[in-house]
């Protein structure tokens, strides 16, 4: 499993499997090759959905969230 956190704070967020790891990869732009962290704004959560992301990974996100409009986090073997 794949532990997230929010950057700012450490706070964890939620677990994913390494597909959805993958599919984050995939997707979002990584400043280099170890990159571990994501900044994920309410638009690019509505295009990982349109793209196919699975209900459970885009659930953690939104509730990460908040009533905010974006959230950084990153990730962690665990």
């Amino acid at each position: 499993m794949i532990t997230l956190k929010e950057k700012s704070n450490n706070r964890w967020i939620g677990s994913i499997s390494y597909a959805q790891l993958q599919f984050l990869i995939d997707e979002l732009a990584e400043e280099h090759k170890s990159d571990q962290d994501y900044w994920i704004n309410r638009v690019t959560l509505e295009a990982l959905k349109e793209r196919g992301a699975e209900v459970a990974l885009t659930n953690i996100i939104e509730k990460a969230m908040g009533d905010k409009d974006e959230v950084e986090f990153y990730w962690m073997k665990s």
